[in-house]
């Protein structure tokens, strides 16, 4: 008989038998110490198993509900900003919707798994950066912005930090973190050590809980269905003391306030999250603006999808959905946690048979068999190393034994008030030249603008202003000096979200070079969306394109005379991120140290 059983057994018969009731509790009161000495001794120990083939099985439905969950709501995402998704409105699911292979909201985290797989769990960070450097897929926000700086030398975790990186608090880590809670049943500890490895890559402080939170319920889901006790063995795994952690706190009361009505908890999470500017500190196109892709505004979102779904499938991830913004990211991660505690053999046939399993998802190595192989092979490691035992029954069957252990979530930290930057930021020239792909210097960024604007049309969409003239362009407008170097204003990423918060329209930029002589240079220009380039009122470069971005991602080499040089640029903005950057380069790339701006 298992020793573990014994007492129970016992104190069954003994209810079963009232006058047997005393001869319980004299065994108890004498035998128990003893006893427990004896369990202790045969090696029982606070310990979970699963077999192994059950969580390849959870596991793969985990990634089967980021799939259907981002290409469900693909066609909604940041469409509804502050508003909820009308039901009318939510697309109609097709099984072929499944094959989501082109999904940076899929592919981005393989890359981390790909690190993994080839540096095991014990990979220095600063390799860590230099494989997300060399990346070769659009990004945008802080995963842009992280990339971005990785890229210019600034090695990790500074590549994160707010000093750096506008974006710190943004929701990207958190889209992509399914991948550490898929790999480490049951060990929430290693889902918190790779979010602090991967996660500080673009994030910092709740940008970085947002991660460590969604994995952690990944971590859970292989031990429970109930949904609740998943988000609330999450929120061990974050500080107590973060904003993150209130937030999920007060979606989790109101929920008991509301339980039948998600809609009012959205109002109430709209109201605290989304309009007082005090909990949008470091939103990254400022505190009023309609959009949010903050990390724990979108993480209630989640959260809501999970409580109000109530295990159902569909309505997880339809209300996740319509609670709107990334209300496509968001949804993936709700189904992915829910159907991990379904499994793959469980899961609804609409949402699997039309699974294609041998396309390549888009810059990887991985199709959809190799990466649930990659997975299973890290997750025997992450076992492992975490102290526990992989073992085999008398049926041949392969079980995980997982130590169960509280976490130790890491030190509170928020970007509007982060901790200072101390030492050498920078990779070592080693280092850096194993780096493929290098951006810009930053001291070739023009960090003096004047800006002007925003101007609008009714009716018309940002690109279709590229063309129509504005006061800018006749010398008529009225400027202002931005702040470069504060409030989030980057040279590398002038953030006219930021300074706007509006959609459907265009802006100026407009500075002055000054050159010591006639000379040739390269602008590198950035823009998003569409961008007119004057220089000495001569329009010398025009792209009218809806687009992310990206330093440098137009070139246009001109001629400086000596003197002062105006230079001024016209952005067009549709919805989303707004942004603009001008760095002036030698024809070898190097920063021309010789100009001043002003």
């Amino acid at each position: 008989m298992n020793l573990s059983r014994l007492l129970v057994r016992f104190r069954a018969g003994a209810h079963d038998h009232p006058k047997q009731e005393g001869a319980y509790v004299n065994m108890k009161k004498y035998l128990l110490v003893p006893l427990m000495c004896l369990l202790v001794s045969c090696g029982i120990r606070n310990e979970r198993r699963i077999k192994v083939s059950e969580y390849v099985d959870k596991m793969k439905a985990g990634w089967i509900g980021q799939m259907v969950g981002v290409g469900w709501g693909a066609p909604t995402e940041f469409r509804w900003q502050g508003e909820i998704i009308p039901a009318d409105q939510v697309p109609v699911w097709k099984p072929e919707m499944v094959n989501q292979f082109g999904q940076d909201d899929i592919y981005v985290e393989m890359t981390f798994l790909r690190t993994l797989e080839q540096y095991g769990f014990d990979v220095d960070i600063r390799r860590a950066g230099i494989d997300f450097a060399d990346s070769r897929y659009m990004l945008w926000h802080a995963n842009k912005a992280g990339r971005d700086n990785l890229r210019a030398g600034i090695a990790p975790p500074y590549s994160g930090h707010p000093q750096f990186n506008a974006h710190a608090d943004d929701i990207d880590y958190q889209i992509e973190a399914d991948y550490a809670g898929l790999i480490s049943p049951g060990l929430p500890q290693a889902v918190i050590e790779l979010g602090e490895k991967f996660g500080r890559l673009m994030n910092y402080g709740d940008g970085v809980y947002g991660g460590q939170f969604v994995a952690a319920m990944y971590a859970a889901a292989f031990f429970t269905n109930d949904v609740e006790k998943i988000v609330r063995a999450a929120l061990e795994c974050i500080p107590s003391g973060s904003l993150y952690h209130q937030t999920i706190s007060d979606v989790l009361q109101w929920y008991h306030q509301e339980p039948n009505d998600w809609k009012k908890t959205w109002q109430l999470v709209e109201e605290k999250y989304q309009l007082n500017p005090e909990n949008r500190r470091f939103s990254c196109t400022g505190a009023h603006d309609k959009f949010n892709i903050d990390a724990k505004l979108n993480g209630a979102y989640i959260v809501m999808g999970l409580l109000y779904g109530k295990g159902d499938p569909d309505s997880t991830i339809v209300i996740s959905m319509r609670c709107g913004q990334d209300s496509d990211c968001n949804p993936s991660n709700a189904a992915g946690v829910l159907f991990t505690t379904i499994g793959f053999s469980k899961l609804p046939e609409r949402f699997t048979s039309a699974l294609n399993t041998k396309t390549r998802f888009s810059y990887t190595d991985y199709d959809f068999d190799s990466l649930i192989a990659v997975c299973e092979k890290l997750a025997r490691q992450s076992v492992l190393r975490a102290g526990g035992r992989v073992v085999t029954d008398r049926r041949g069957e392969e079980w995980f034994v997982i130590p169960a252990a509280a976490p130790k979530p890491s030190p509170l930290e928020q970007c509007w008030n982060a901790a200072p930057v101390q030492g050498d930021v920078r990779f070592t020239d080693e280092e850096y030249a194993e780096i493929g792909v290098h951006t810009l210097p930053r001291e070739a960024f023009i960090d003096v603008w004047r800006v002007s604007g925003p101007f609008m049309q009714a009716g018309r969409s940002g690109s279709e202003l590229f063309d129509t003239v504005f006061p800018p362009e006749e010398g008529k407008a009225q400027w202002r000096k931005l702040p470069m170097g504060e409030g989030g204003y980057d040279a590398a990423e002038i953030a006219l979200d930021r300074l706007f918060g509006t959609t459907e329209c265009v802006a100026y930029l407009q500075t002055v070079i000054v050159s010591p002589d006639n000379r040739e240079v390269v602008l590198h220009i950035g823009s998003d969306d569409g961008v007119k380039v004057w220089l000495n009122g001569r329009l010398v470069h025009a792209h009218n394109v809806q687009r992310g971005h990206s330093a440098g991602e137009d070139q246009v080499t001109v001629t400086l005379k000596r003197g002062e040089n105006p230079l001024l640029l016209k952005i067009t903005q549709g919805v989303g991120g707004w942004a603009a950057s001008v760095a002036v380069t030698d024809a070898s790339g190097k920063a021309v140290k010789e100009l001043i701006y002003k």
